[in-house]
């Protein structure tokens, strides 16, 4: 059974603002030098979603600028990932689930990127992260 979301431009920059920006938030919160390991961990994992919602992550959002600190990029993040939720959740409870499940694996790659156990850092943003999605 296909799932027909409407989405408009704007909606899919939210999508793509809040699932590759916690790519983002993970990678900043990552220990030096594993930085781009936890990018290209949770990248892979937005990549390889499926459903209505692995098309629209299938392209990182063009032109974003998320600001200079780990607070800005959180500012515009954390919002996007309630705001996306809630915009699912209208629309198709099962793509809601799709999206969150996507962004948690994301999460779990991004975390799961170095050697033994995760950062405290990554560990409290991974849950920062869980809350936003949660909280729609």
């Amino acid at each position: 059974m296909s799932v027909t979301l409407t989405l408009t431009d704007q909606d899919q920059l939210t999508l793509r603002i809040a699932a590759w920006g916690a790519v983002s938030l993970m990678s900043a919160a990552g220990a030096a030098g594993s930085a781009h390991k936890v990018a290209t961990h949770g990248s892979i994992a937005l990549t390889s979603a499926t459903g209505p919602v692995g098309h629209v992550l299938a392209k990182a959002p063009k032109g974003v600028k998320y600001g200079k600190t780990v607070a800005a990029l959180a500012d515009q993040v954390l919002p996007a990932l309630t705001a996306s939720m809630a915009l699912l959740k209208r629309q198709s409870p099962a793509e809601a689930a799709n999206f969150r499940g996507t962004v948690l694996v994301a999460v779990e790659a991004a975390t799961r990127s170095g050697h033994g156990d995760p950062s405290p850092t990554l560990t409290d943003m991974s849950r920062k992260i869980t809350e936003a999605l949660d909280a729609a």
